[in-house]
């Protein structure tokens, strides 16, 4: 399949899975999805900066950054337009919201901005198959001085194998892969942005978080 194939075909299965999920996923996730507010503390955007979370799902954390940054302009795309629903009520016009494919979108056409000052990946990248492109679009999408967050599984290293077994065999049910490569291939995009990156393992391997930094650019528009 093409890349615009492969995009409608995930948009499909995420909109079947989420189709139900989405009306208990925010009661159910708060206990297993680790490090999402921690995520959005370290944040600390500068005042009228323009937030992007990449696969924002039902808005929760659009919320939160919205309640903890209200001096700063919200944006959120999903490729599900079920999972979009939900954010659409949640966020209640608080956040800019559109359908888009995390691994190409055009900033400009969907919101009218070039470039986020921050953009947010939280427990997106174990669902998309092309997590390197979604990763190397958003770091395309940042500003000037811009920073990347992310959070997501870990690779479980300090956990017991039992654990660790049990918990993916549970993820892949609902099409999630852990990414054990995360750090060295933000890395990798961060070099080839001339951007820095810096990575952590969190809760004994559970999850990992990373952040990517654009360089300033002297004169830069954004």
């Amino acid at each position: 399949m093409n890349g615009m194939e492969n995009s409608l075909a995930h948009a499909a299965l995420m909109d079947a899975t989420y189709r139900h999920q989405r009306l208990f996923y925010d009661l159910t996730r708060r206990y297993y999805l680790l490090g999402r507010d921690r995520l959005i503390a370290r944040l600390a955007p500068p005042p009228g900066s323009r937030i992007l979370e990449i696969a924002c799902g039902t808005g929760r954390n659009l919320d939160r950054i919205g309640r903890t940054y209200p001096e700063c302009r919200l944006y959120g795309l999903d490729i599900s337009e079920e999972m979009l629903r939900s954010a659409r009520t949640k966020l209640d016009g608080t956040a800019a919201l559109a359908q888009a494919d995390a691994c190409r979108f055009d900033s400009a056409r969907l919101f009218g901005v070039a470039g986020f000052d921050r953009i947010v990946l939280s427990y997106s990248l174990s669902m998309i198959p092309d997590w390197h492109g979604a990763l190397a679009e958003a770091a395309r999408h940042l500003a000037s001085g811009g920073e990347l967050h992310i959070v997501d599984f870990g690779t479980q290293s300090g956990l017991p194998n039992w654990f660790r077994t049990g918990l993916r065999a549970w993820l892949r049910k609902f099409h999630v892969t852990p990414r054990d490569d995360f750090g060295s291939v933000l890395t990798c995009v961060a070099d080839e942005t001339g951007s820095t990156a810096q990575t952590e393992s969190l809760y004994r391997g559970y999850a990992q978080s990373g952040v990517l930094m654009r360089r300033r650019e002297i004169g830069a528009q954004f």
